[in-house]
């Protein structure tokens, strides 16, 4: 009775601290048409403290999306567009000499902001990758002897274009797992491509006003963390995640010859986050299945790797996911 009672005043608190989400929410809708699970993710991204890659054609609006929600939120934004003569110094920085203090002094590059746009982050080499993957994980930039914390919140939204693959680095599947959620974006639909029209040709520019502090999503972060997520849901999500290990296991022999290798710790740590954050989106007080299944596709995709077999039959990532998810047993 008393675990009712607390997930009551929990789902209160709750409702009371997520009013936020349906004021951001409106804030992007006046600049974004549709979309809306692109919006939903970075909301997820941000109140889960993890990063996002984007996929999707261009001019689908990944741009737009985070520096809109960079100016609904009262916080620093930079965007980084990657080419291939970008050096590991135009991300993070480097140190340059002053004649007036005699001595090195740390010139600071784009990262230090609060939320970064790593725009086609596959059209830039390794080891600039590598750079800026090092200061997502960290949280820290080494310049020299010197180490820097990055700012609070920190989040980095890079996208990729799936479409032109020459002159382009595609992010080795180790580094990948570094971002929290793969999202993969689509075009809008018929009634939202007429409304975009109407926007941009009538010339009208809307102003964004920030409606929130940046210390505003570090304390919402910490009523995510009370979000309710029982032992079941526990079990469920180990569940998912190891039937992209051993997909034998769980009554789907047809998978085994497609994963090349599946989800890490990771996988699970992420996939708990996201449904916490994605019931606090929701306005309630503790994860239900549905919340899994909600985000399972952006959190797995990019952490399932396919054999030549799963190639060749045209399987992607996300038909596992969805058969996984079909045969997985729902507490």
């Amino acid at each position: 009775m008393a675990e009712a009672i607390d997930i009551r005043a929990l789902n209160e608190q709750i409702e009371r601290q997520s009013a936020f989400v349906t004021n951001l929410m409106t804030g992007m809708d006046q600049v974004i048409v549709g979309q809306k699970h692109l919006v939903e993710s970075l909301l997820i991204g941000l109140l889960s403290d993890g990063h996002i890659l984007l996929e999707g054609v261009p001019g689908l609006a990944k741009t737009l999306a985070i520096k809109t929600l960079a100016s609904l939120i009262d916080a620093k934004y930079s965007r980084i567009q990657f080419t291939p003569d970008l050096l590991p110094a135009d991300v993070i920085g480097t140190m340059i000499y002053s004649q007036k203090d005699e001595k090195f002094i740390a010139k600071k590059g784009p990262i230090f902001a609060n939320f970064v746009l790593a725009d086609e982050i596959n059209r830039a080499p390794a080891k600039v990758q590598s750079a800026l993957l090092e200061a997502m994980q960290e949280r820290q930039v080494t310049l020299s002897k010197e180490t820097f914390l990055l700012p609070e919140p920190f989040l980095v939204m890079a996208t990729q274009n799936p479409i032109e693959q020459e002159g382009t680095y595609p992010l080795p599947e180790a580094q990948v797992d570094r971002f929290m959620l793969k999202v993969i974006i689509d075009y809008p639909k018929l009634e939202e491509e007429k409304k975009i029209i109407r926007q941009n040709i009538s010339g009208e520019k809307i102003e964004v006003r920030p409606i929130l502090k940046s210390e505003d999503i570090m304390e919402a972060r910490k009523v995510v963390r009370k979000v309710y997520l029982d032992e079941k849901i526990e079990q469920y999500i180990a569940d998912i995640v190891f039937a992209t290990r051993y997909p034998e296991k769980y009554d789907l022999k047809e998978l085994k010859d497609m994963i090349g290798f599946g989800g890490s710790p990771r996988a699970s740590i992420n996939l708990a986050l996201a449904a916490r954050s994605y019931a606090f989106i929701k306005r309630r007080g503790y994860v239900i299945p549905e919340d899994v299944r909600a985000v399972a596709h952006d959190v797995l995709r990019h952490r399932i790797g396919l054999t030549y077999e799963a190639e060749a039959s045209n399987m992607t990532s996300d038909e596992i996911i969805s058969k996984i998810l079909n045969k997985v047993e729902v507490p």
